[in-house]
């Protein structure tokens, strides 16, 4: 498959999407049990931000994809929180898959974060492909997270990595 098909997708807002239809697509990119996986423990409790929050309707206007962004903030083992976006979850319905439209909406979600006051954002990922759109492993390996994960996967995107805190436990942003 190529990108021909994300280049005749709609990125829409997600919040002009109902609920119920974020959710089929998310139960069928990554299945039954996802509800239990670390990334959902990171962010519990908090409300996705619209405004960086996106949706992929194909050429027939068909939900094919969606992407979230959640408030989430590492404490630093002195207790400071510093804030950040947690990007996810990327879902794209399997029969879609390696057709462009996860690049259409990260490139959304990028193009919605205001240059001026750039927070942090990390997800749980493929560095490989997530590097492509500068996410990157290295910052993150002493963070904590309150679940299992793999290190190699935690990544981060950030035009200040030395901002960062070195250790920390990952989690919801109380504010």
């Amino acid at each position: 498959m190529s990108d021909q098909s994300a280049l005749l997708a709609s990125i829409i807002p997600l919040d002009q999407v109902p609920a119920e239809m974020i959710e089929q697509v998310l139960d069928r990119a990554f299945g039954p049990g996802r509800e239990e996986r670390t990334a959902y423990k990171v962010r519990e409790g908090m409300d996705w931000l619209p405004g960086l929050s996106f949706a992929a309707l194909d050429e027939d206007d068909m939900l094919v994809g969606t992407i979230q962004a959640f408030p989430v903030a590492l404490t630093d083992d002195d207790g400071r929180a510093h804030p950040l976006i947690m990007i996810g979850p990327v879902a794209v319905v399997p029969e879609r898959q390696d057709e462009g439209f996860g690049r259409a909406m990260m490139a959304a979600q990028k193009a919605a974060i205001d240059p001026r006051s750039p927070i942090p954002q990390v997800l749980i990922g493929d560095e490989p492909y997530y590097g492509m759109f500068g996410f990157v492993a290295a910052p993150t390996q002493k963070w904590r997270l309150p679940g299992p994960w793999d290190p190699a996967r935690l990544l981060v995107r950030t035009d200040n990595p030395a901002i960062l805190p070195e250790s920390g436990m990952l989690g919801p942003w109380r504010g």
